[in-house]
């Protein structure tokens, strides 16, 4: 029977049907897994379903000289926290859950562009204070996105979503970027550059996959490319964004505002972030309902089922 490691509290849902699996062990610690921890799980487990957070990095997996553990079933589509090559030198294989959370990040991007074109937390802020002295015409007079320009980093699936419900549902023009050409079922324009979408849009949203190939993607030189009025979103990964030249551009008012999901240090949030207004700041909620966590952890199940009958699975990396 094999030993499965899940490394934090999963849906209770997901947790009964691993039992049918194989000898589950429960992490029951919300934090992630420190080095000595990682270590210990490779040389002790057959299968490790982590999560985001666990950074099973080269210097991990140089520690371990013959791992027990063949297959990493990471919860989540995200996983640059894992690192993929020095992992299949030592034998291992790592799958992903993408699919379980495209309308559910989807969902909250939008949230983060409405909250913080219509200064929605900013508005609930005054009011909780008691501050609020009524209505009047030039109230918190926020941007209005029906009709205005939307620009995607990063046309992949999640980057679809979003833009479909731009476009769909708020009648707003699509630029985007991508490294490949997509066929898509809405109009949109592909940008020569991202300088170049950032020019053109009221809203630039980040949907590219996180790794050493797109760290500090999104530094001065975009922010200063985007219009006065506009506003930035990341609901993809945080470090992506250079956090400090975001702080920067927002403290010089190059930029509207911001509306934030992660973060380049996570769970550590700058307080000059905190403190802003124009700021709107999730923690982390992108996959956060149970219908979406439930759905990512029967897909880490289904990768590691089809891994224990000697299947191909389906979302291997």
């Amino acid at each position: 029977m094999n030993k499965i490691l899940i490394t934090r509290p999963l849906p209770e849902a997901v947790e009964k049907r691993a039992e049918k699996l194989g000898e589950i062990a429960y992490r029951k610690q919300t934090r992630p897994m420190n080095d000595a921890e990682m270590v210990s799980a490779l040389n002790d487990f057959d299968i490790i379903l982590p999560t985001l957070g666990d950074l099973f990095s080269e210097i991990i997996f140089t520690q371990v000289i013959d791992p027990r553990c063949k297959l990493l079933a990471n919860f989540g589509v995200g996983y640059n926290h894992i690192d993929v090559s020095a992992a299949r030198a030592k034998g291992l294989s790592v799958t992903n859950t993408p699919g379980a959370v495209t309308d559910a990040t989807a969902d909250i991007a939008m949230t983060l562009m409405l909250m913080t074109a219509r200064r929605a937390g900013e508005g609930e802020r005054l009011l909780r204070s008691g501050k609020w002295e009524g209505w009047h015409p030039t109230q918190m007079l926020g941007l209005h996105l029906s009709g205005k320009t939307v620009g995607i980093i990063g046309m992949g699936r999640i980057g679809q979503a979003i833009a479909r419900r731009c476009h769909f549902g708020f009648g707003m023009r699509v630029v985007y970027v991508s490294r490949s050409p997509k066929e898509l079922s809405f109009e949109a324009e592909k940008c020569r550059s991202i300088m170049d979408a950032a020019s053109k849009a009221d809203v630039i949203v980040v949907a590219v996959p996180g790794g050493a190939e797109t760290k500090h993607l999104i530094n001065d030189s975009v922010f200063a490319a985007m219009q006065s009025h506009a506003i930035f979103v990341n609901i993809a990964r945080g470090d992506i964004v250079d956090e400090a030249a975001l702080i920067r551009c927002l403290q010089n008012g190059q930029i509207s505002g911001a509306g934030l999901d992660v973060y380049e240090f996570e769970p550590k949030v700058p307080d000059k972030l905190k403190t802003m207004e124009n700021v709107t700041l999730f923690p982390h909620l992108g996959t956060a309902s149970m219908e979406v966590r439930t759905g990512m952890g029967n897909m880490a199940l289904d990768n590691i089922e089809a891994f224990i009958n000697g299947q191909t699975p389906m979302n291997l990396v």
